[in-house]
């Protein structure tokens, strides 16, 4: 690459960072969103939906493969001059994608209630848990789709797109859901509907956009198996990490929900907030993947190292400023998303934990986008499957205790926020020392 033409490691991350972080931010703002809405409407709505929001979380995040390994792809196939190859990976993703959503939704939709029951939470909670999620379940195909189009952008280094069609499609979700849920009354089933509306619409404006740039380089949109299989086997290791984060989050909701009502709905908008940053911190993380996959792939090695030293300080840095906000803005942010006293309680005292663990969140996922990006995913796989063993004991600790109420949500916080965090620090600081991730070329 030339190096006259070279931009700073730093101007490039700022490219990229910053409408990445408008665009992740806009999901999980839908789902705090949903849950304001909702919180207004019931506190078993609130339970209920956070309940349905961890399966279709669970859901997305075990899929995000198709996201992830798409941006590694078409940014290391940019930087070695070989963009059909990169766009033919994403096309095979994007049907891949469909493939899986209808699937998925089709399951989700027949044994929603099932699933939600072994929360083990009240049957009023799951009976308004099962609506929000049947609804939900639609819109599957799309978001799968949405994360497979928005990869391949992304390792274009395009990062402006997508936040503007996200910008759109809260456009249209925040009115159309108020209106469904109290204007027309349908309560936890309106707030889906909105969000299923928005999903769509960024599905088809996203994927158009890739399909048109493969088109540009003759490349087929018609679904090839021996691509989609290949898409499929690229992101397993990537779905084995995910699988053993989620079952840790799992574990987090179900033990949340033995607390009670008030907790369980407390622990879904500490969820949803510890979602919002995490969503924010990630926008240097995702940066790394496309950076550190276009230069590994053009083989400038020395920016790869240099790159990763900035933004793993800027992941720091970053985790400390969402630490200031979220203290300061922490006698306003229980009474926004429900009405109800001992929820605002419970909600104000699991803050400050997640205060706490931010800026060892935000190192955490620059070097997991790091070694993503580099497409060291058999080793993150590995990891993360260690991690989950380890983050068991503190588990089994918590229900041997027998806390209840409030402390009980805060202990169980730690565990996850302190001790699962600190784990994967430790893990992702030992490989990137090492020049194993390291792999030039297409």
């Amino acid at each position: 690459m030339n190096e006259a033409r070279k931009p700073t490691a730093a101007k490039e991350i700022l490219r990229l960072a910053v409408p990445t972080l408008g665009a992740l931010l806009v999901q999980p703002v839908l789902l705090l969103v949903d849950s304001a809405i909702v919180g207004h409407w019931s506190t078993d709505s609130l339970a209920g939906l956070g309940l349905a929001q961890t399966v279709l979380l669970t859901i997305v995040g075990l899929c995000v493969f198709l996201a992830y390994s798409t941006t590694a792809a078409t940014a290391r196939a940019l930087g070695a001059g070989k963009l059909a190859n990169g766009l033919k990976a994403g096309v095979d993703a994007i049907w891949l994608a469909i493939f899986i959503g209808i699937a998925v939704a089709t399951l989700t939709a027949s044994f929603g209630g099932w699933i939600l029951g072994l929360f083990a939470a009240e049957p009023s909670v799951i009976s308004e848990g099962t609506k929000y999620l049947a609804v939900s379940a639609i819109g599957l195909p799309a978001m799968l789709s949405v994360q497979a189009a928005t990869g391949v952008i992304r390792g274009l280094q395009d990062t402006r797109t997508p936040l503007l069609v996200s910008l759109l499609a809260a456009v249209v979700n925040v009115p159309l859901s108020v209106v469904l849920v109290f204007t027309a009354g349908w309560g936890v089933v309106g707030a889906a509907v909105g969000t299923v509306v928005a999903q769509y619409l960024m599905a088809v404006i996203l994927v158009s956009i890739v399909w048109k740039k493969a088109i540009q380089h003759q490349i087929s949109l018609r679904p090839e198996m021996s691509g989609v299989a290949s898409a499929w086997r690229g992101g397993v290791p990537i779905l084995v990490r995910t699988l053993a984060m989620r079952i840790g989050m799992l574990m987090l909701s179900a033990c949340a929900a033995k607390l009670g009502t008030t907790q369980l709905a407390a622990h879904q908008i500490v969820l949803n907030l510890w979602n919002f940053l995490a969503n924010g911190l990630d926008a240097v993380a995702i940066a790394a993947q496309s950076i550190t996959g276009k230069y590994l792939g053009a083989g400038d090695v020395k920016y790869v190292r240099s790159a990763t030293r900035q933004m793993t300080r800027w992941g720091v840095f970053g985790g400390t400023g969402a630490a200031a906000l979220v203290l300061a803005c922490s006698w306003l942010l229980p009474k926004l998303f429900s009405p109800d006293v001992d929820v605002q309680g419970a909600i104000s005292v699991t803050l400050l934990v997640v205060v706490i663990c931010q800026p060892l969140a935000g190192y955490v996922y620059v070097l997991d986008g790091v070694l993503m990006g580099a497409g060291d995913t058999v080793y993150l796989a590995k990891v993360s499957a260690f991690n989950l063993l380890c983050f068991i004991p503190a588990i089994v600790l918590w229900i041997w205790l027998g806390l209840q109420a409030n402390p009980g949500l805060v202990w169980l916080w730690i565990a996850y926020g302190g001790w699962y965090m600190a784990l994967r620090a430790v893990t992702l600081w030992i490989r990137q020392r090492s020049n194993k991730w390291i792999r030039v070329g297409d």
